[in-house]
């Protein structure tokens, strides 16, 4: 007899940039397809000096189990981190996870029954839409402004109907260079959805890989700084960061700030789970911390990151000129682009896509990163991993699949 599965899995699908993957094997290909930082940026020597220090002094608890909220010595360099970013959060304020996706799904057990309304961005992180539908969520999506002059993150006004309409059991929200769409949303509306938070009683999901991946100027300050502004904000937010994009993936160290209830209820959840997070690399990631180095660690990143972002820009302008539109990004990984059909152009991304395997360079398509009503003609672009020569000749060759 056939095994019988959970019900729960008739509502979830593969990932479909991890099914992408499969076809990246073929030698010479160019890939803006993944949203992973570049390992060369990686502060190998710092981390060296943490594992060497960890090892070095008294490692039997490191390799011994540990406490489900999190090794303390982290959990107290993380809350100097946000306080550098403006948010004041207590030690015990916080947990550790595995990833912030492992943070995303403890906000899926503690919180989605089926059936239960969450709002999203229209696009947003696949991985999010695959999480909270395995939970049984109907996702409803708030359109963002991505394109244009007018592009500053999800549309407020259009999220506070939503909010009214439907009573959500929660909205996540990717405020600071979106994946996939690279947008920020702006101070004023920033402060808009606090207070909606507020006013609704909406749990808000802030989620914060990328905040300070900028290139130019900081963007705002993150919802969780911004919620002292807000009477009444804070016990309606949780807020999910990560040492993945800014310091290294591999160490799996994320972090989830919530209010007491939900962060006792998460822990729980996390007991059954994992049990705990690595000590190893948690003890490895809070050492590193006090090291100083990450400042310079981030420059060198922001200023690669921005001088890749620049020739792509300048190269899908040059080989697909109005045959494709988009904004270049003032930080994070991404391009967000939209095929307009001009010139005789392509309008659909998922046939542009073989196209542009064939021709050995390859992009998400953008239907994917939408909870329903797809917009075909969307694509996501990652300049992070690829150099400057490989980001010139990989947009050649899009320009070659047209």
């Amino acid at each position: 007899m056939p095994l019988q599965f959970a019900d729960r899995l008739q509502n979830v699908e593969t990932s479909a940039i991890r099914e992408l993957f499969k076809l990246l094997g073929k030698p010479g290909i160019i890939s803006f397809a993944g949203g992973f930082p570049d390992p060369a940026l990686f502060d190998v020597e710092g981390l060296q000096m943490s594992a060497d220090a960890v090892f070095s002094k008294n490692p039997g608890p490191v390799l011994q189990y540990g406490a489900t909220e999190g090794w303390g010595p982290l959990r107290e360099q993380i809350s100097h981190f946000m306080a550098g970013k403006g948010a004041t959060v207590a030690p015990d304020g916080l947990i550790v996870t595995t990833g912030s996706q492992q943070a995303l799904d403890l906000i899926g057990k503690t919180m989605i029954s089926p059936g239960d309304k969450v709002i999203v961005e229209a696009p947003t992180f696949l991985a999010t839409i695959q999480c909270f539908r395995l939970y049984g969520a109907h996702l409803i999506g708030a359109p963002i402004d991505a394109h244009g002059v007018d592009a500053h993150g999800v549309d407020v006004d259009r999220l506070e109907q939503l909010i009214d309409e439907h009573k959500p059991k929660l909205v996540y929200l990717i405020p600071t260079f979106g994946n996939p769409s690279g947008a920020t949303l702006r101070l004023e509306r920033r402060l808009r959805v606090l207070e909606i938070a507020a006013r609704t009683h909406t749990l808000i999901v802030e989620d914060d890989p990328y905040g300070e991946l900028y290139f130019d100027q900081a963007p705002p300050p993150s919802l969780l700084a911004l919620s002292d502004q807000v009477p009444g904000s804070r016990e309606y937010l949780v807020h999910c960061g990560s040492l993945s994009k800014i310091l290294s993936p591999g160490l799996r160290v994320g972090w989830m700030i919530a209010p007491p209830e939900l962060l006792a209820r998460a822990t729980m959840c996390k007991q059954f789970s994992d049990a705990h997070t690595s000590n190893l690399t948690q003890a490895i990631g809070a050492h590193y911390l006090t090291l100083g180095r990450l400042d310079a660690a981030l420059g060198a990143v922001r200023s690669t990151y921005a001088e890749r972002a620049r020739v792509m820009a300048a190269s899908l302008q040059s080989a697909l000129g109005a045959r494709i539109a988009f904004d270049a990004p003032k930080g994070g990984m991404f391009f967000w682009a939209r095929l307009t059909g001009a010139e005789g152009g392509p309008d659909n991304a998922a046939e542009f896509a073989k196209r542009a395997i064939e021709r050995l360079v390859a992009f998400v398509p953008g239907a994917p990163f939408y909870a329903h009503d797809p917009d075909a003609a969307t694509l996501r672009l990652s300049f992070a991993t690829a150099d400057v020569a490989k980001i010139e000749e990989g947009v050649a060759r899009l320009g070659a699949a047209l």
